[in-house]
């Protein structure tokens, strides 16, 4: 059984995903990036690592294979025991193995194992069918040469002179034109404006009169008061609407009992922790959360201080919004 194909399925959904007895390949979203030197935009993705440290069974690699096997969670356990062990004996005896849309393993000279990401699947949903791509190069148009040739273009003479006479006499005519029209603009300008500002006060009066007469229309129409409007709110569905803006979980485990799955709730809520429990999810377990958070920033935080000091293999799952 190629168990990589279940692994690639979950890395959509998941943001950790663990092999038992193996390591765990996490999950990083990246935003949208762009390469100034060679005009290349690549879209947001998820990027893949993988941490050899986190081998614990926490079911969700099991589950999913028995469901979409339709066989049972202990065979598909077996199953991925089987194919972890071939992985483990091609590594000792070729050195690498590689996993189909999800990078290649090598061991090194200390026998640890370093993963390279295949970087051509991008596991972000929201990011389905877009690829990256390589914009031509925009070149702003240079203008600096047509314009030093007009500054350069000598003025146009309008009139050529004959003699001083001639001259004389136009610029005298000019001057008594000039003057004309400004004493005729100083004098009908002013007219102008009192005539536009008169018919302005006449339309403003006209518009307000219709405004007075249907404002005193509306009036004589309202009798009584509206009745009072109550409105009913649902407390469920508020407290659904708070969860769904908390997406962002902190594992600490899931169990398929129960009775079990409360205990360590319990447990975590005499250690301070806002936990949370879970109902029963489509794989047959019972989540247990440290908390929840609205933003992976929070989640995040909040996951580094509980690794320190409570489960340094807490994990954070993504709630589908």
């Amino acid at each position: 059984m190629k168990i990589e194909n279940y692994i690639a399925q979950l890395l959509y959904r998941y943001q950790c995903v663990t092999v038992p007895g193996f390591g765990a390949f996490l999950t990083e979203i990246h935003s949208a990036q762009l390469n100034e030197s060679t005009n290349s935009f690549f879209p947001p993705k998820k990027s893949i690592s993988f941490n050899s440290h986190l081998k614990n069974n926490d079911g969700l690699l099991a589950n999913h294979i028995a469901n979409a096997e339709k066989t049972s969670y202990g065979f598909a356990v077996s199953a991925i025991a089987y194919e972890v062990a071939n992985w483990k004996k091609t590594l000792e005896e070729n050195g690498f193995i590689s996993l189909k849309n999800i990078g290649e393993m090598r061991l090194n000279a200390e026998k640890n194992i370093v993963f390279t990401p295949n970087d051509q699947t991008n596991y972000l949903a929201s990011s389905f069918g877009l690829s990256p791509f390589v914009s031509p190069v925009v070149k702003k148009e240079l203008f600096e040469k047509k314009i030093q040739e007009i500054h350069e273009r000598e003025p146009v003479a309008l009139f050529e002179e004959e003699d001083g006479k001639s001259s004389n006499s136009f610029l005298k005519y000019a001057a008594i034109f000039i003057l004309g029209l400004g004493i005729t603009g100083s004098i009908g300008y002013p007219l102008y404006q009192n005539q536009i500002a008169a018919k302005t006060l006449i339309v403003e009066s006209a518009v307000q009169k219709k405004v007075q007469n249907k404002i005193q229309e509306a009036t004589f129409f309202i009798q009584s008061p509206l009745p009072a409007v109550t409105l009913s709110i649902d407390s469920a569905k508020v407290e659904d609407t708070e969860e769904k803006a908390m997406p962002y979980h902190i594992m600490a485990g899931a169990y398929r009992s129960e009775q079990n799955a409360k205990k360590a709730y319990n447990q975590l809520v005499k250690d301070g922790f806002k936990a949370r429990m879970l109902g029963e999810n489509k794989h047959g377990l019972f989540p247990v959360l440290y908390g929840s958070y609205a933003t992976m920033s929070e989640a995040q935080k909040a996951q580094k201080e509980i690794q320190k000091g409570e489960n340094p293999e807490a994990w954070i799952l993504i709630e589908n919004l």
